[in-house]
């Protein structure tokens, strides 16, 4: 009900010329988005695994709430069950139904993705990078960023920003 009512909103808003009205309409289809994906998980079947049942899963998805919120902090299995109320053993395995990889690999990828984000911004340096994802040393995040993705921060730092730089001259 709440989509129809901001469907008609934004139809309404997209005839008005009034000021703002761009602002609004960008705004509008972004709240039109979120509650779209808020019904399609709410008609998720029980048995439905991938990011969106785990997301709508009371435990899992509180669990990927605090990695995302604090990907930074020392997380332990452990640690994460205890927040999100559950047996180490059951998160581990509901997590793994719902997501398809162990929460501590989701983490690891989680920050991974997060440092190339910084690098492409470039507005930090590899060691602010790496303390900023949660590691203690350049060095175990050199290892673990190059793990991932098969080259090591500096080299993979400059290839995106050659590939950018000739993007722009074309």
């Amino acid at each position: 009900m709440v989509a129809v009512s901001a469907l008609k909103f934004t139809v309404n808003e997209a005839r008005a010329a009034r000021p703002g009205n761009v602002a609004m309409l960008g705004r509008l289809t972004e709240l039109m988005f979120v509650e779209i994906l808020r019904e399609y998980m709410q008609r998720l079947p029980t048995n439905q695994s991938g990011w969106f049942a785990a997301v709508n899963d009371a435990h899992v998805g509180k669990a990927l709430r605090l990695l995302h919120a604090n990907p930074v902090r020392d997380w332990t299995v452990d640690d994460l069950a205890r927040e999100v109320g559950l047996s180490r053993s059951v998160l581990a395995q509901r997590f793994v139904e719902l997501v398809g990889e162990a929460p501590m690999r989701y983490l690891a990828n989680w920050r991974m993705q997060l440092a190339k984000q910084m690098m492409r911004e470039g507005a930090h340096n590899i060691q602010d990078v790496a303390t900023r994802v949660g590691y203690d040393s350049e060095a175990a995040f050199n290892r673990a960023f190059k793990r991932a993705t098969g080259s090591p921060p500096a080299a993979w730092r400059k290839g995106v920003t050659l590939v950018s730089s000739r993007s722009r001259s074309s």
